[in-house]
């Protein structure tokens, strides 16, 4: 099916999507990648119907130490049908680190070109690392793993702050053929302690501190008791053996030149484990070969989380990997030679791993590595960096634009924002009023917003629109990918054309889709392939418009019932944050005697602005006018903050319990600050709003 489309068997209520759509400016994308909405059909078209030739043609970009001996693409998504399974390029040997390195320097000639700009969390640190600089001196990272033992096929843990040495070590890992499983460097012990111990590592790489604004975050101590944890679990088992063996310690650059931040660590130090990243690195070669691996090897683990159950360890190959982020970057962020290119996640998620490593530096890319966050040391601090390094293609989250948004314009008219050309979003559906927001005031209504959906399940974009492509509508996702396929299901599974809304799927696999969730493979079929078979299942909900463009709902276990009526919590929270007192809102289900479930609304108000009565009357008015009265609000709590991990994203989970006054909460350790659960607890509403 075309990913545009008249047909209308299905109408189902919901909020009327803004009527005006948004073009990039005239003369802005003169040398497009895809020029035009045409353009793009006739390519999604080809992707589709002839997928064996365009992904041949993709390969034809890069180096295979041997060719592929089969099919390009085999799957099976049907679980009545056999085990699950999605193989790519099956026979080829490759090396993806060969590919984004050392290609780009011996073959491009990209050697003195900048690969990044570091920016430290001090605007006083900051270090420029051109693409020979990075093949160095991720070889000699590469050669010094080798010297701990580390082969193809084990894995390492990494748990570092945004410096470059972050970089080093995973591309180090893949350019041996370990397997690297980053886990954020805002996570507690036990939670490090859980991934190391589910992935075996049996290397960790952490660093002395970080700061994180102006707080001073001991990591190494957060990793020795990570470790210690781990020996109490291995002490008390029969059935597992030691994992990590040595914990690299890098000494972070804030950290060595000065001395009153040095005097404020006490570094636990265990000499039989931990050594420091100088002294290993200390006369290493800079030359290292490749190990040329299969296409289907693991090329990292990463682990979300989910909405229950313990962390699951999503498993990315090799070759549909590199190939699918090289392609959804060039093209969404219609990358050029001379862009400066700047994505603000933390490379602990699947952000970073897919738009900050791998996917810009397969097209010899030149992108900032920020390590800071955006109010620190004031709030113009991420206008500040797009002025300094005449940033072209932007990439941040909704939760960041919402947060700058507090501050209005002025800090940004300090700054020269002329050089942007494309601005990005990423985490979770942006609503309405930051898009608009974000296009009138940080793209001067120059810059096209590109609103990607995708997850870390996906390996990148799957549902993403082009820079000067797709007419843009502000809260919209707009079309699929290259190569990949959409549809909507119902409840019983029954596929629902033209406009609908339910459960968004997908017919079949793409290169960079997940292999599988690491030691569990009943696990991977039952959270995605069981509910409909035949069908990757997103666990989100969507719906389609008359002109077949997706909106992205909300987690299915995010979305309503409400008296029949399937309601979405993202739809209700972008009515509630038009209202002028709203800074942020997150709404869940609460059980209703009559209604089945019923709407429980958490707001967080601007600066100065006073919850009271009055205001939650406009509330409900706000989101009666916007989606309907079966849309009321039951409940409105006023929350001075929401649970959120510490990529920003909000713990709806949490808020459900809260909202139940259900106690037992579970593993809260992903929280960046837990005491917001105690403040919610105390205001809850007891009667109905």
């Amino acid at each position: 099916m075309s990913p545009v489309s008249d047909s209308t068997n299905r109408v189902v209520p919901g909020p009327q999507e803004p009527e005006k759509t948004y073009h990039p400016s005239d003369g802005l994308f003169t040398d497009a990648h895809v020029p035009d909405f045409d353009a793009y059909l006739a390519i999604y078209k080809k992707s589709t119907e002839e997928p064996e030739e365009f992904w041949a043609d993709v390969a034809q970009e890069f180096y295979w130490k041997k060719p592929r001996s089969g099919q390009m693409l085999q799957y099976n998504f049907d679980v009545n049908k056999g085990n699950i399974y999605i193989k790519f390029m099956e026979g080829a040997k490759t090396n993806i680190c060969y590919n984004v390195l050392d290609r780009n320097v011996h073959e491009r000639n990209l050697g003195e070109k900048v690969a990044y700009y570091w920016e430290g969390n001090s605007p006083n640190h900051h270090q420029t690392i051109t693409y020979n600089q990075l093949l160095r001196n991720v070889c000699r990272c590469a050669n010094a793993l080798k010297l701990l033992g580390v082969k193809k096929g084990d894995r390492v843990a990494i748990y570092l702050p945004m410096i470059p040495e972050l970089v080093y070590t995973m591309l180090a890992c893949a350019r041996i053929g370990a397997v690297h499983s980053i886990v954020f460097a805002g996570f507690s012990s036990e939670s490090l302690c859980e991934r190391i111990m589910d992935a075996q590592c049996n290397i960790l790489v952490t660093a002395d501190s970080v700061y994180r604004g102006d707080k001073l975050i001991n990591l190494k101590k957060i990793a020795s008791e990570a470790l210690e944890r781990l020996r109490i679990v291995i002490s008390v088992s029969l059935s597992m053996a030691l994992c990590v063996q040595k914990c690299v310690v890098v000494k972070h650059h804030a950290f060595r030149t000065n001395s009153d931040a040095s005097n404020k660590l006490q570094t636990p130090w265990d000499e039989s484990c931990d050594i420091w990243w100088d002294d290993l690195m200390d006369g290493v070669s800079d030359e290292c070969e490749p190990e040329w691996v299969d296409s289907e090897d693991p090329l990292f683990i990463l682990y979300t989380s989910g909405s229950t159950g313990k962390p699951k360890g999503v498993v990315h190959t090799i070759t549909g990997y590199m190939l699918y982020t090289s392609l959804t970057f060039k093209y969404v962020f219609d990358y050029h030679h001379d862009d400066v290119y700047w994505c603000t996640a933390d490379i602990g998620w699947i952000t970073g791993h897919s738009y900050i490593t791998y996917g810009p530096l397969a097209n010899g890319a030149t992108s900032v590595l920020f390590e800071g966050v955006p109010v620190y040391p004031h709030v113009g601090r991420l206008w500040e960096i797009i002025e300094k390094y005449a940033v072209s293609k932007f990439y941040t989250a909704p939760t960041a634009i919402r947060l700058l948004m507090k501050y209005g314009k002025e800090p940004l008219q300090r700054y020269d924002l002329s050089s942007l050309r494309v601005l990005g979003t990423v985490g979770e559906p942006i609503n309405p009023e930051a898009w608009l927001w974000y296009y009138d005031v940080v793209g001067q209504q120059r810059c096209p917003v590109i609103d990607t959906f995708w997850q870390t399940e996906t390996g990148g974009h799957v549902l993403t629109p082009l820079p000067a492509a797709t007419p843009l509508k502000p809260g919209s996702a707009t079309c699929p990918f290259f190569g990949v396929q959409p549809a909507i299901l119902n409840e019983h599974g029954e596929e629902l054309e033209g406009e609908a809304e339910g459960y968004l799927v997908f017919r079949k696999p793409w290169p960079g889709i997940m292999r599988g969730v690491y030691g569990n493979q009943e696990r991977f079929e039952s959270t995605y392939f069981r509910k409909f078979p035949g069908f990757y299942v997103t666990g989100d909900g969507c719906r389609r418009d008359k002109d077949g463009y997706y909106w992205i709902t909300g987690r299915i276990d995010d979305m309503l019932n409400v008296s029949g009526h399937l309601l979405s919590t993202a739809e209700v929270e972008a009515a509630l944050t038009e209202h002028p007192s709203v800074a942020e809102a997150a709404v869940v289900s609460r059980p209703h005697a009559v209604k089945g479930e019923c709407l429980y609304c958490f707001v967080t108000l601007k600066d100065h602005k006073e919850f009271n009565r009055t205001l939650m009357e406009e509330l409900k008015r706000k989101v009666r006018e916007k989606i309907g009265p079966i849309a009321t609000p039951d409940f409105i709590q006023n929350a001075p903050g929401l649970p959120k991990t510490r990529s920003g994203k909000i713990m709806r989970r949490v808020l459900r319990q809260i909202a139940r006054n259900e106690k037992d909460l579970g593993d809260l350790s992903t929280l960046a600050d837990p005491k917001v659960v105690e403040v919610l607890f105390s205001q809850r509403c007891e009667a109905a709003a």
